[in-house]
């Protein structure tokens, strides 16, 4: 471009003294690139956030390598998956239970038992769906809220619900998780 600009500069000088005719000057010509409006994603992942970066002949990128491991792992994977998918339904649930208890806190004394109530119902529902249940170690893998417990927020949500449930539902959980505690171990080695 500068040699360019630098021979256009001179080519008028030339001109202005009159020492050439007027001619032309040779024009930087780049091609020109159109835009397309919509790309067809390299790779689609069901459950991905977004869109996978796009490659074209201008921005070659490499596909991300996740669908080669869902392929490899693909029961891991969905197990992990369904995991991940229950965690964020029961955390909107235990949301609820907090809200419900915060506006238990605030609530004149003749409206506290409806709220406890309705409280105590939501718990029991997220009790029932976590299916803590006595199993043997050949069927750890499998179990569903053993499965939960091996994710971070998995553990949170074990957590922040423990001061919710009734005296005999923590000490189920507690001990099915001290029961347990090798496998989690194992697999918590990531999040130590």
């Amino acid at each position: 471009q500068t040699y360019y600009h630098q021979l256009e500069r001179k080519q008028a000088e030339e001109e202005l003294l009159g020492g050439r005719n007027k001619q032309e000057p040779p024009k930087l010509v780049t091609p020109f690139i159109q835009k397309v409006e919509t790309y067809n994603s390299v790779v689609r992942i069901a459950g991905s956030l977004g869109q996978v970066a796009v490659s074209t002949c201008y921005s070659p990128r490499r596909a991300i390598d996740a669908v080669h491991h869902a392929l490899v792992e693909e029961a891991a994977g969905s197990h992990r998956l369904r995991a991940l998918h229950r965690i964020e339904k029961l955390f909107l649930q235990l949301l609820e239970v907090e809200e419900m208890q915060r506006k238990m806190s605030l609530a004149p004394e003749e409206e506290q038992p409806c709220y406890q109530e309705q409280k105590s119902q939501e718990v029991e529902h997220i009790y029932q769906v976590l299916k803590i249940r006595a199993c043997s170690s050949e069927e750890e893998a499998e179990d569903e809220f053993l499965q939960l417990l091996c994710v971070r927020k998995g553990k949170k949500l074990a957590a922040r619900l423990l001061p919710h449930l009734t005296r005999e539902q923590a000490e189920k959980m507690l001990l099915t998780i001290t029961h347990h505690l090798p496998f989690l171990m194992k697999k918590d080695m990531s999040d130590e």
